[in-house]
């Protein structure tokens, strides 16, 4: 199945149409399919058990291995800043808890993440695979190096804060493409979008956000990449 055709999740759907009004269209985000995914996507499923009271709260919630899941929020702003429309090939870097992976799978043809962590690749993994995201690929790995091989993307999104810009991920945006990450410090950054003409990058800012740190070098085991691929 695809997110187009599998069965619509109907659990706590009631508490995700109040977190889209109140939370997320209330803020600004005005993207029909933006809106639309986020009404979609089972949020608790990706939060521990015993934070799934809490799951559709207006707040980032722990994973576990001192990672967070963003606040919808901001999950909601930065897709809808990658301008998506259908056809896509979109990277994330930081996979986290897979929720931002299953948003993007609404709304791109095929969505690669990268995570770091491998316990966390897995368990992502497992999940959407659960939930009918067949459109998604999970590989352990540093991020920041993207995904030479699967590139150009249109659309790459960090859900970390880096110091500075990854220079590989801006080599791998198609052209025309969008990048959104946030960049500054360590507790916070502005989240920037960088969008590709040529060799040159436009550059927006929207305003101050806090990520965990982006970290660059290789995991401590990428010796078997967890991966989940598209049913041929």
């Amino acid at each position: 199945m695809s997110p187009k055709n599998r069965p619509a999740e109907e659990e706590r759907r009631a508490e995700r149409e109040a977190m889209v009004e109140r939370q997320i269209r209330a803020r600004g985000v005005r993207d029909p399919r933006v809106l639309e995914a986020m009404r979609q996507v089972p949020r608790h499923k990706f939060v521990l058990p015993s934070l799934q009271a809490q799951a559709y709260q207006d707040t980032p919630l722990p994973i576990g291995l001192d990672q967070t899941i963003s606040q919808p929020y901001m999950v909601a702003l930065m897709t809808e800043l990658l301008e998506l429309k259908g056809p896509e090939k979109v990277l994330e870097v930081g996979t986290g808890s897979g929720y931002q992976a299953a948003i993007l799978a609404e709304l791109a043809e095929q969505v690669y993440t990268i995570e770091r962590i491998p316990e966390l690749a897995a368990a992502a993994r497992q999940r959407l695979q659960e939930l009918g995201y067949h459109n998604v690929t999970v590989r352990v790995g540093d991020g920041t190096l993207g995904w030479p091989e699967e590139a150009p993307f249109e659309a790459i999104i960090v859900t970390a804060g880096g110091q500075t810009v990854p220079p590989a991920l801006k080599e791998q945006l198609a052209e025309g493409g969008r990048l959104v990450i946030p960049v500054g410090g360590y507790r916070m950054q502005d989240l920037l979008r960088l969008r590709r003409h040529g060799d040159k990058y436009d550059l927006e800012n929207f305003g101050p956000c806090a990520f965990v740190p982006l970290i660059e070098g290789s995991p401590a085991d990428n010796s078997f990449p967890v991966q989940q691929k598209a049913p041929d």
